[in-house]
């Protein structure tokens, strides 16, 4: 495990908004999540994958990841092979460019906070400009590149390593999140970064370090350690719960498309707290009105081998045939021979309709009423 840095650049989101958050944070214990560690399986993974097509000699990490599979060997194929298609778009400026892989990132001159730091998935440095490459694992959420403080703090980082060497002028943030099919880019000159340092990144740092500011609830909220029991954003979800329902008996639209930015904040925000219940509840603290019971559970065999055997043994099959799935059968065949021999027989279907902000990237789609008025 790294050293720990209060004012990390993965975290900067949540602290530039809630300074106060950071300090209160460090009053709780570290609770790694399997999608934590899924994601600190594939970087590593990606991480080792690039060095080894740089030209680096590097151990293959794979019987040690707790989570390795298909879909992280063709996430990691899809991040080497991104991330060596920006090294040829750098090469036609720059015939020998600086390629850093898991760079320690230091940004404490800008913050005015020492150890202040953060780890760079991939670095390339050529004369005028600086790419900052972030791989996202995760399938929840779309990140965007777009002024993203992460990869800016990175950026900094960089700066204060290579701007005197290479007299760098622009900078590009890149995500590459394969499993939600999203490459985000966003360039801007190095004043604006600064700029943005100064005015923005510094403030909030100083009172952050300090543990003052206003706490403040918000989409930041997700990964704060305080997030189940932060009383700021129980206040801040419970003024949904108490919207006036009763007058008039219904709500007219207008009022519906108000709470609807609310409700994934408000079902994120009780599922925190219940889950935080649970763990104080087994711990032995009592809620009035609740105990903790043992829940529903499925039949399991206790040694498939086992079944198999006695199964075969009384003249039937136990196993099932299930055709491969597009991620396995792809495996299996190549890419190359997969789209020769399936590439007609594959389709994507229509995904179910969602609701979502007018932000999201996607199409809308036709509604009932838009046909009828085609009609």
């Amino acid at each position: 495990m790294g050293k720990h840095s209060l004012l990390s650049a993965s975290a900067s989101q949540r602290w530039i908004a809630c300074p106060p958050s950071a300090k209160l944070s460090e009053e709780y214990a570290d609770k790694p999540s399997e999608y934590a560690q899924a994601g600190t399986d594939c970087h590593e993974l990606c991480a080792y994958k690039l060095e080894k097509a740089l030209g680096k000699r590097v151990r293959n990490p794979v019987k040690h990841l707790s989570f390795y599979d298909e879909e992280m060997e063709e996430c990691s194929d899809g991040y080497r092979d991104f991330v060596l298609e920006c090294v040829a778009q750098a090469k036609k400026s720059c015939n020998d460019p600086l390629i850093l892989v898991e760079q320690r990132l230091d940004y404490s001159r800008y913050v005015g906070v020492e150890g202040s730091f953060g780890t760079g998935d991939c670095v390339i440095v050529v004369d005028g400009m600086l790419y900052v490459i972030d791989y996202k694992h995760g399938l929840g959420i779309l990140v965007s590149a777009e002024k993203n403080s992460q990869l800016s703090c990175y950026a900094l980082g960089a700066l204060d390593l290579f701007d005197g060497i290479y007299d760098i002028e622009r900078v590009t943030l890149v995500i590459y999140q394969p499993r939600r099919a999203n490459i985000s880019l966003y360039e801007m000159g190095k004043d604006e970064l600064l700029t943005w340092a100064g005015n923005i990144l510094a403030p909030a740092a100083k009172l952050a370090q300090e543990g003052n500011g206003e706490f403040k609830a918000g989409d930041h909220c997700q990964f704060c350690k305080a997030k189940a029991n932060c009383r700021k954003r129980a206040e801040y979800n419970l003024e949904l719960a108490k919207y006036d329902f009763e007058v008039p008996a219904t709500l007219e639209d207008s009022e519906v498309a108000a709470i609807l930015p609310r409700i994934d904040d408000l079902v994120s925000w009780a599922g925190d707290v219940k889950d935080y219940a649970l763990q104080k509840a087994l711990s032995g603290t009592r809620f009035d009105g609740f105990k903790v019971v043992e829940g529903r559970s499925n039949r399991k065999y206790t040694d498939e081998d086992a079944v198999a055997k006695a199964v075969k043994a009384a003249g039937f099959e136990p196993y099932e045939q299930k055709l491969l799935g597009i991620t396995a059968m792809s495996q299996v065949l190549g890419k190359k021979e997969f789209e020769e021999l399936l590439g007609e027989l594959v389709y994507k279907p229509a995904g179910k309709p969602v609701l979502v902000p007018d932000s999201d990237k996607r199409p809308a789609m036709n509604t009932a009423a838009d046909d009828f008025r085609e009609i």
